[in-house]
């Protein structure tokens, strides 16, 4: 198996998608947030931008996007930006991890695990 570079865009053509931007103004998106689109595509709108509004009639992932569209993360997140700055998606992030005190006592996991195999 023979491993690819990540990035195959064209940088010129990268370029011009972002227009001229090589960073999003936030990290608002990781890679699980899931993108849902607030509206249909309007005529004059840009390629790329009609294409994840199509992809996300549905929640989807901002990396499921990435690899959808074939461009690198880092673009995808600048037309994630510019989308939700026009309240045309919504993003959904996922719930932060609990602390220790809020997570189960491990002797009761174990209970459930052994119900579960008597099952």
């Amino acid at each position: 198996m023979t491993r690819r570079p990540v990035d195959m865009g064209d940088p010129d053509r990268l370029y011009t998608v972002t227009g001229g931007r090589s960073r999003s103004d936030d990290d608002n998106f990781d890679l699980v947030t899931l993108i849902v689109s607030e509206c249909a595509p309007s005529p004059g709108m840009q390629s790329e931008h009609v294409r994840i509004l199509e992809l996300c009639r549905h929640p989807i992932a901002v990396v499921e996007v990435s690899a959808e569209l074939k461009l690198p993360i880092t673009v995808v997140r600048i037309l994630l930006g510019d989308l939700q700055a026009t309240g045309r998606i919504t993003a959904r992030h996922p719930r932060r991890s609990r602390s220790l005190i809020d997570l189960p006592d491990s002797a009761l996991l174990e209970e459930v695990l052994h119900g579960l195999r008597n099952l």
